[in-house]
């Protein structure tokens, strides 16, 4: 089920206002300390938990701000300390801040008094649909929707936030571009050295990582222990509209039939801001459910798949490191084209053999679980992808990105 959307983000963005003022009036006179926030949407995971990981080994004194009594719990099974985000602890807690971490906005932390903390942005993928100022969705409103005067003040707003920001990595010198771009910030703003949540798939060596996909993904569904090849489906979010992704009733039947054929399971990873239903028709152990519920960073996971479908998601440029053969899923291509739109062509990182349905889709994925060197070809897409669009995949983004910070704020690097 969806649940959020631009428009009713933004509605309650433009209420709370007087409580951005109010925060900013406290920033002017409160001094910044030494400690560093961090804080992700996607719960204790993704870019700013490695890069936790990192500064607190270099002695930085760090708080993690919560939203959650799940996401307390988690950090505390990892030893981190932790704040709630929206009490006066956590206000306080920013407001005092030398540097905050984050990975989707300023909400990932405490809002309210981020302004004179040095932001590191580190996002949450590669753009491939477009994002912030280059998107029209970013600035609708369900708050006179119509409106040219709201919108712009949206822009506005957004535009001028983004100057917080002091660092934002960037995957590579084309990445950079798009980021640039996106938040309208100046060019000396984004760091090219890699992304922190990426180095989970560079470390060690294939053979292991994928073992510690195996045992995380066993550990967390039972069901997927039993050594069947995996596909991993994870479709974008939709903003708020239903997923057309979901398989009719005769697409379930022949996408069963499919994994019966080739002893495989689907693993279903929706967006953690809107889930489709992807129920069968039927009980079946060939399909199960992998949320952001269950397992935050899905990166994660990703060595343990034998391929990935997918649509929109900035999840093929990450799978594109292990790499994963792709198969793209797009059964709305044209109307999210001209809504969202991408960064370059679609067909550049998709190919030219995309599938509208599930029922063009099956014929690919039985062709190749079937056939070693079809895999193989779409293996080699994948490298070829990554290759583009990675500057790095040593495992040590996330050690550039704490010296680029430290760098930037007149620290000795620890």
């Amino acid at each position: 089920m969806a649940s959020f959307s631009f428009g009713s983000g933004n509605t309650a963005k433009l209420a709370r206002l007087p409580l951005y003022g109010l925060g900013r009036l406290v920033t002017l006179v409160v001094p910044r300390g030494n400690r560093w926030v961090f804080g992700c949407g996607a719960g204790i995971a993704d870019g700013p938990l490695e890069a936790w990981r990192e500064a607190t080994s270099r002695g930085v004194d760090a708080v993690w701000l919560t939203t959650s009594d799940d996401e307390a719990r988690d950090a505390e099974r990892l030893g981190i300390a932790t704040l709630p985000k929206f009490s006066w602890r956590g206000f306080w807690a920013t407001a005092r801040a030398r540097v905050a971490v984050v990975a989707f906005g300023f909400g990932d932390v405490n809002p309210y008094a981020v302004t004179g903390a040095f932001v590191a942005q580190l996002w949450h993928g590669i753009p491939l649909k477009r994002i912030g100022l280059d998107a029209p969705e970013v600035s609708r409103s369900s708050f006179l929707p119509n409106s040219r005067l709201v919108r712009g003040l949206l822009r506005w707003m957004y535009r001028r936030s983004a100057q917080r920001i002091g660092v934002i990595p960037a995957a590579s010198h084309l990445v950079r571009g798009r980021l640039e771009s996106a938040f309208g910030i100046s060019h000396e703003k984004v760091a090219v050295v890699g992304e922190p949540r990426v180095d989970v798939l560079s470390r060690g060596d294939a053979a292991s990582r994928r073992a510690e996909a195996q045992a995380l993904v066993a550990s967390l569904v039972p069901a997927l222990s039993s050594g069947r090849r995996l596909v991993l489906y994870a479709p974008t979010w939709r903003n708020g509209d239903p997923d057309p992704g979901v398989p009719s009733p005769d697409e379930w039947d022949r996408l069963l039939g499919l994994l019966e054929r080739h002893d495989a399971a689907l693993v279903v990873r929706s967006h953690r801001l809107g889930e489709g239903e992807y129920v069968p028709p039927a009980a079946t152990d060939r399909v199960a459910m992998l949320g952001a519920g269950l397992l935050a960073d899905i990166n994660r996971a990703l060595p343990v798949f034998d391929a990935i479908v997918t649509d929109y998601s900035s999840l093929a440029f990450d799978a594109s490191l292990v790499p994963l053969p792709a198969f793209f899923l797009a059964p709305d291509l044209d109307e999210y084209a001209r809504r969202r739109g991408f960064y370059g062509v679609y067909a550049d990182v998709a190919g030219d053999d995309v599938a509208r349905s599930w029922s063009e889709l099956i014929p690919e994925l039985d062709e190749a679980l079937g056939d070693p060197d079809a895999l193989a070809r779409r293996t080699e897409r994948a490298r070829a992808l990554s290759a583009r669009v990675h500057d790095f995949d040593d495992g040590h983004n996330t050690r550039r990105v704490i010296d680029e910070v430290f760098a930037r704020i007149g620290k000795a690097r620890g």
